[in-house]
């Protein structure tokens, strides 16, 4: 599996923001689809995860109620809408797949990254 990332950009607080992360072969059906983010001199974290059905989804608590993470099957697409966003949320995002996990051991293949910053 291919993943591209992209959507990310400079918002003001309070703003929305779409990432989509695009993939390519066979495998994105089965895989669970993961978007972590990462700031400099920190360790990447868990931000939203989705099952390879739709069904279940996990958030972290940081952005829980905030963001939301779906998938379109026929587009081998993943998105993650980000209202409300705050400038905490700053950081390149990373989209991932693999199995349902939360954490990066459990993904096999990842995006290159895309960038959020959020101006207070």
């Amino acid at each position: 599996v291919q993943l591209q990332a992209y959507g990310g950009g400079l918002v003001q607080a309070g703003g929305s923001l779409r990432l989509s992360c695009a993939a390519s072969g066979r495998s994105f059906s089965s895989s669970a689809m993961g978007w972590f983010r990462q700031v400099p001199e920190k360790e990447r974290e868990l931000v939203a995860v989705i099952s390879m059905s739709g069904a279940t989804t996990y958030f972290a608590d940081s952005v829980r109620g905030r963001f939301t993470i779906s998938r379109d099957i026929a587009k081998n697409t993943v998105y993650l809408q980000m209202n409300s966003l705050k400038p905490e949320d700053t950081a390149v995002y990373y989209c991932a797949a693999g199995r349902f996990s939360l954490r990066e051991i459990g993904y096999e293949y990842w995006g290159q990254g895309t960038q959020v910053t959020v101006s207070s």
